[in-house]
């Protein structure tokens, strides 16, 4: 079989991991990414999405000779937009062509009869991609001798290849999302796929509704299970069942089940039948005592656990509890990953959580149109327990900083200033964000509802004080944080939002 020489403006079609073909252009990377390690690849540009990503040259075939076949295996809508934009982005370049006559423009363009360079690994004069916020393509055409080459490129009985990303531990993909672009009111916000392995062995999968590669989520074949329907568990329901996912759920509080067995979920009588009648059981429950319960307890998960089951904790538990479910959950034949949720309840409606995941490697691949469907981003952070460690971390700083805030408001107005005007000048500084500027807003207006429960947060303090002594490491700030929330806590602030620390320093 031929090789396929491919080079900078030719069209492709890019395949990236498990995702199906899609249509890109050849494009040169910015001076600042660098070129991944091992296999030789190129950076591609898909068309209708704002998505780059690295590509192995295997996984690459020239445009035109290979259409016809991707056309018939693919319907999507989106995928059909993008070959439109292709076909479009080729009419504009033809016209071009014809204009200039063959001959360089008064601009100074390059000629066709000018060779153009291929990149190499130690490639380092590479020019800038495009402005984001440029309309289309159609401004980086490629060489008419590139366009016309796409047509007579070798490609008979090219196969792509078929060993999946995680077969290759050094080569990193980039998808790199040009989040500074207002999104069309038309369009939805596309979640983006990016895959990032790191020296430590981390991994990262950042998606959701795939529209940047395929138009939506293909659902696993799999049986969804979930256990636990509070406020984050409830949005992720409801994003995988939206998805096409077949879910049967339970909750401890029966009630809860109605909405989502309206919306197409199956119901479980116990955690141990879901556990047994679902190839992957997810749960979501408040705190390392009823993670304990759900697995270990009557009609738990672990009597419905059989070899090859999958057994997923979401819930933001210590590192030690983690360690023990793991360990049951696998001397039955069942595998285990944890994934807690960085997030807040409308994070989890809008399906833009951010997933911590560790443990079983194949598990976390096999949930990947779950993690798409309910979050913005994934990552995986190795064995175990790695997972719980971060989360609380995370969860230290927002709590710390929550009460931080919340003490500045008031002496703001212990000191005779404007609490409003303190609000906005901190959403004009480096601490601008939408968290703050929420909070505050829901602090002035006296609106406590919960988002992320106050009690929540002050068991991830504590247990993220506990870790630190462990690993005998200071927490003073998250200590001191600690103590304000349990006074709000004393004063039944327990279910109300974490916002609602401001009525500590009040009363």
């Amino acid at each position: 079989m031929a090789a396929v020489h491919l080079r900078i403006g030719d069209l492709v079609w890019g395949k990236l991991g498990r995702y199906p073909p899609w249509p890109g252009k050849i494009v040169s990377p910015p001076k600042d990414l660098k070129k991944p390690r091992g296999k030789k690849c190129h950076f591609v540009k898909f068309f209708g999405t704002e998505d780059h990503a690295w590509i192995k040259v295997e996984q690459l075939k020239p445009y035109h000779a290979h259409k016809e076949e991707m056309i018939k295996i693919n319907k999507g809508k989106r995928f059909q937009q993008a070959v439109d934009a292709v076909e479009d982005y080729l009419k504009k370049a033809k016209g071009k062509d014809q204009n200039s006559d063959g001959k360089g423009d008064s601009k100074g363009k390059k000629t066709s009869n000018k060779p153009l360079k291929i990149l190499e690994e130690d490639d380092e004069d590479l020019s800038a991609l495009k402005d984001p916020s440029e309309k289309d393509l159609t401004d980086s055409d490629p060489e008419p001798s590139a366009i016309e080459r796409l047509g007579a490129g070798p490609g008979s009985g090219f196969k792509w290849e078929s060993s999946p990303v995680k077969d290759d531990p050094h080569f990193h993909h980039f998808l790199l999302s040009q989040s500074e672009k207002p999104a069309s009111s038309m369009e939805p916000i596309s979640k983006r796929l990016k895959i990032i392995e790191e020296v430590t062995g981390s991994t990262s999968i950042q998606a959701a509704d795939s529209t940047a590669i395929n138009g939506s989520i293909t659902p696993t074949d799999k049986r969804i299970g979930f256990l636990g329907l509070g406020l984050m568990g409830s949005g992720i329901v409801s994003n995988l069942l939206k998805m096409g996912h077949v879910v049967t759920v339970w909750n401890r509080t029966a009630e809860k089940c109605d909405l989502f067995i309206q919306e197409g979920a199956r119901l479980g009588r116990t955690p141990a039948e879901v556990a047994s009648m679902c190839d992957i059981t997810f749960s979501c429950v408040s705190d390392p005592k009823a993670a304990r319960d759900l697995v270990l307890g009557p009609s738990g998960v672990l009597q419905g656990i059989r070899p090859g089951k999958c057994y997923i904790e979401m819930s933001t538990v210590d590192p030690e509890t983690i360690t023990e479910l793991s360990q049951v959950i696998t001397s039955r034949g069942g595998r285990f990953l944890e994934a807690p949720v960085a997030g807040s309840q409308q994070l989890s409606n809008d399906g833009m959580l951010v997933i911590l995941a560790a443990g079983d490697r194949t598990v976390y691949e096999d949930c990947s149109s779950c993690f798409q469907a309910m979050g913005k981003t994934s990552f995986f952070l190795g064995e175990a327990g790695n997972a719980a460690r971060m989360m609380l971390i995370l969860n230290m700083v927002q709590g710390s900083f929550m009460a931080t805030i919340a003490e500045g408001l008031t002496l703001a107005q212990a000191t005779g200033q404007s609490q409003q005007t303190f609000l906005d000048i901190l959403c004009q500084g480096q601490m601008a964000s939408t968290f703050v500027d929420q909070k505050c807003q829901n602090i002035l207006q006296g609106n406590f509802k919960p988002d992320y429960y106050l009690k929540h947060i002050q068991k991830d303090l504590r247990l993220a004080i506990s870790m630190g002594d462990m690993a005998n490491h200071p927490t003073p700030m998250a200590a001191a944080a600690n103590e304000v929330y349990k006074r709000a806590k004393a004063l039944d602030q327990s279910d109300n939002d974490i916002s609602a620390v401001y009525r500590a320093y009040i009363h």
